[in-house]
């Protein structure tokens, strides 16, 4: 296992020390981007600010850790583990084990975290290379020569592959899980009708209850058949005088804790971000290990394939899951293996 430089930086302005959960070292800052970022759609962003996270041992190698849109800092670590998005995946005795490994992560531009500028209606194009130099400034920000890896499930799937394209010298290994290195068009349109739910809620003056229908809506893309038949076989029942199903129930209850927490335009912005995301395969010959999910309805297996057929080093892994698209964030075991075989291999 080949080391990345250790943090050199001294803690700066904005950063702070922590302990979290299981005593795991932690450090938390504000990345302050001075001047304007012109962005790869066109159009600029001022002021930005962007908070990270790092956990682990600051003498361990770095990896990068990035999730879905709704994705955010705090991968592990924290004392309530709903806080943290990635709870299955990182942690003590995890495939991410912040006690060999030291876990960034970050919170995208355009997306819900504290520190992002509130992106409204005229909020500008965000590119999957977009959010890769911002993981590259912040790498630098924080003294770090190069990433161990990017491990991506996602969008973060799909950052990931756009700093190996753009960076190549600054990560020793891509792990990609539940994407591609384009938008499928049926997930697309599944996409643009959830966001043409959210512009009609913001302009009729009902942002709130237009992201729980577009969630909603999501969350039907995000698993399998298979498992909402086994979950929601059942009857409907009455409730204020009409029958509700115990699968709309779920999925209404999803969209409420959704619109609870995310704002409908960094939804916005971040579910453009996918499908706008094309990268040159040919360019990225950073090794990479890419997770196809046979049951993925949004980024289907050969739509993965065929992608690691056009990487120069790519290696295809194909799991099986009821979660479908949601086997980044679940599959456990069958992840164990992927990252211990990219992890050891990575240089």
């Amino acid at each position: 296992m080949s080391n990345v430089e250790p943090l050199a930086a001294p803690a700066r302005s904005g950063d702070h020390a922590a302990m979290p959960a299981r005593d795991c070292p932690l450090r938390e800052g504000i990345l302050e981007i001075p001047g304007e970022i012109a962005l790869y759609h066109g159009g600029r962003l001022e002021g930005v600010r962007i908070a990270w996270r790092l956990i682990g041992a600051a003498s361990a190698p770095v990896v990068c850790a990035l999730g879905g849109i709704s994705a955010h800092r705090r991968v592990c670590g924290t004392d309530d583990p709903r806080e943290s998005w990635w709870s299955e995946i990182a942690g003590p005795g995890r495939p991410l084990d912040p006690a060999h490994l030291c876990i960034l992560s970050f919170d995208f531009l355009g997306g819900s975290g504290e520190s992002s500028p509130a992106p409204e209606a005229s909020f500008p194009s965000i590119s999957s290379y977009d959010q890769a130099e911002v993981l590259l400034r912040l790498i630098n920000h924080l003294g770090i020569k190069s990433l161990k890896a990017i491990a991506g499930g996602s969008y973060g799937g799909m950052v990931a592959l756009a700093f190996g394209e753009l960076y190549p010298e600054r990560v020793g290994h891509l792990i990609v899980i539940g994407a591609s290195d384009r938008a499928h068009p049926m997930a697309t349109a599944w996409r643009s009708i959830e966001r043409r739910i959210v512009r009609f809620g913001i302009e009729t003056g009902h942002p709130a209850q237009a992201i729980e229908l577009a969630r909603a809506l999501a969350m039907t893309t995000y698993r399998s058949s298979e498992e909402f038949a086994a979950r929601f076989a059942g009857a409907p029942a009455r409730e204020a005088g009409t029958l509700v199903f115990p699968v709309e129930r779920y999925l209404m209850a999803r969209g409420r804790a959704y619109a609870g927490r995310y704002r409908p335009e960094s939804f916005l912005c971040l579910s453009e971000s996918i499908d706008l995301h094309r990268v040159d395969t040919t360019r990225i010959f950073v090794p990479t290990s890419a997770v196809g999910v046979r049951e993925d309805l949004l980024v289907p297996l050969a739509d993965v394939r065929a992608m690691v057929a056009r990487l120069p080093s790519g290696r295809l892994y194909e799991i099986s899951s009821v979660y479908g698209h949601d086997a980044f964030l679940k599959e456990t075991e069958p992840l164990r293996a992927v990252f211990r075989s990219a992890l050891e291999g990575s240089s």
